[in-house]
């Protein structure tokens, strides 16, 4: 009968499955408040000092484009965003839709106008945005709701190649986007 060591023997397998593990951890994808979301903020884009966070939803979804003239030149125009809204535990809260608009499930419904802008991280990113918002149906969530930061965005603008009159007019596609909205009320 062969003793235990008294120290365990860390073999091949065991190497191994401790890398595996640290490589499916760094893959693993970015819940909404991780390091990510504590980016420096531009100036242009923080709320009023009577105003405070009150929560934050992630978005996945796409942006819409159209092909039309724009300008005298044919373009990918912006239409709407169409996304899912997720909180910190990954569950589905809401939507954001045209107007631009920001729904809970509860049935309560925001609708924001740009403010400012700041470019995102990479030219394939939608610009950040502060928004003011006004509520738009019941009383819920989203009723107090009196600004919104769209913020750590990823993908989502027009694609690069233009579109062409007898091609494209009139055709719609969706680029596929990300990004955290901070939600602020008054204190």
């Amino acid at each position: 009968m062969n003793p235990i060591p008294a120290t365990p023997s860390f073999g091949t397998p065991f190497i191994l499955a401790a890398l595996c593990a640290g490589l499916l951890s760094a893959c693993a994808s970015k819940p909404v408040g991780s390091a990510d979301a504590a980016k420096p903020v531009p100036a242009a884009l923080k709320p009023a000092d009577s105003e405070r966070a009150v929560f934050t939803w992630h978005a996945i979804g796409s942006q819409i484009y159209e092909c039309r003239t724009e300008k005298g030149a044919w373009a990918w125009v912006f239409v709407a965003p169409e996304a899912d809204l997720f909180n910190q535990k990954d569950e589905k809260v809401g939507t954001h839709g045209a107007g631009p608009n920001w729904t809970a499930l509860d049935g309560s419904k925001t609708v924001g106008t740009v403010k400012a802008r700041a470019n995102g991280e990479r030219t394939a990113d939608i610009p950040l945005l502060l928004l003011s918002a006004k509520s738009s149906g019941i009383a819920g969530k989203m009723a107090s709701v009196t600004s919104v930061q769209r913020l750590n965005t990823e993908g989502g603008n027009a694609p690069s190649k233009g579109c062409e009159a007898q091609a494209d007019a009139g055709k719609r596609i969706k680029e596929g986007y990300t990004a955290d909205y901070v939600f602020f009320a008054a204190k």
